[in-house]
């Protein structure tokens, strides 16, 4: 368990952020503490549910007053780093709704060290003309952690957060947002902004379309952001996307030879395979190849995820690709026994595919 985020928090993890609370908080309560961390459900909760727990367990055993437990944690923020403490900005979530100019405070303090991310998302659905006016300010913010947070914390489908509904359906309001992010400097302000678009893509790709029309050409940095961004409509082989990266929408191209070194395989083992691309036409071309696999979930339908191999111009020739994809469970996911296929895609179309079967 310990390779796992849930698998962080463990006793010493524990006994070495006591020791760090204790020197701002000398009167912290640490056999109470322990005691409330490990009850009799918190071997059965995941990541996310263990956030909340420690967080509502430090509520239990800091000052009642929010506002001078609130400063004891902003003073030991800078020697909390890392994803084991969004517990932090969960503190804040929690139990800081009805205190605005404290909890922005915290929220910008927290998110340079660990990450606010999901915490600012309670204060926006609260009051979403309020926040995102934060943000927009957080959004010209000297420091890359707080001008992410403007663009992250906002995004409609953030992984392991509930969705923002209302920016799912109009998400107009982010775009002023990522207008003044389109040049960041920092490659990981880059990539949520991307991130954003990514996900505004998968509700309104014409939205996607037109800014990224009107963006491409004006930096090197936004042109990635814009490529990045619109990955998900690449992957669709969106025609307009593809013309506007320079990719042959009609590819001249075929697949030969799709093999696997094996057609059953178990969870936890690695199936190998190889295939020959041919591009036939005398003129040069673009493409994006990838792969893809039609992972089996957990109620016995498939769900693809598809991974690039390349993107780059091609003479007429063949090209042979060998790949090694790992079926070990991750955090991020799991496998389930059951017929896969993986298929070959180049410019958004599939062009050669196999089927395997996982077995446990």
């Amino acid at each position: 368990m310990a390779d796992t985020f849930e698998g962080k928090y463990t006793t010493d993890f524990f006994h070495q952020f006591i020791t760090i609370l204790q020197v701002e908080y000398p009167a912290f309560d640490s056999h109470k503490f322990m005691n409330l961390i490990y009850d009799d459900h918190w071997e059965t909760k995941k990541f996310k549910q263990r956030i909340r727990h420690i967080s509502n367990s430090l509520r239990t055993t800091l000052p009642t007053s929010y506002c001078e437990a609130l400063s004891i944690l902003i003073q030991i923020a800078p020697t909390c780093k890392g994803v084991e403490y969004l517990f932090l900005p969960d503190f804040v979530e929690v139990n800081g709704l009805d205190d605005w100019h404290a909890s922005i405070h915290g929220l910008e303090v927290f998110t340079q060290f660990s990450s606010s991310e999901f915490a600012v998302r309670s204060f926006i659905v609260k009051d979403p003309h309020k926040m995102m006016d934060q943000m927009l300010k957080w959004a010209s913010h000297p420091n890359p952690h707080i001008r992410r947070l403007a663009s992250e914390g906002c995004r409609p489908r953030l992984p392991w957060a509930s969705a923002l509904e209302t920016y799912k359906l109009n998400p107009s309001p982010i775009i002023p947002i990522l207008n003044l992010l389109k040049q960041d400097p920092s490659v990981y302000v880059q990539k949520s902004v991307a991130n954003n678009l990514n996900d505004i893509s998968k509700d309104h790709p014409e939205l996607v379309k037109q800014l990224a029309r009107d963006w491409y050409g004006e930096s090197s940095i936004t042109d990635w952001i814009i490529k990045h961004g619109c990955r998900g409509l690449l992957r669709k082989g969106d025609a307009e996307v593809l013309f506007l990266f320079g990719f042959d929408i009609f590819p001249d191209v075929t697949v030969h030879e799709l093999a696997l070194e094996k057609d059953r395989l178990a969870i936890g083992q690695t199936l190998d395979f190889t295939f020959t691309v041919q591009t036939n036409s005398t003129a040069p071309q673009k493409l994006r190849i990838e792969y893809a696999i039609d992972f089996v979930k957990a109620n016995g339908t498939t769900s693809r995820k598809l991974f690039k191999i390349t993107e780059r111009i091609f003479e007429r020739d063949g090209h042979q690709y060998t790949r090694s994809h790992h079926f070990k469970d991750l955090t991020t996911r799991k496998h389930y026994p059951g017929q896969h296929k993986l298929a070959v895609i180049i410019n958004g179309k599939e062009l050669a595919a196999t089927e395997f079967y996982v077995e446990r």
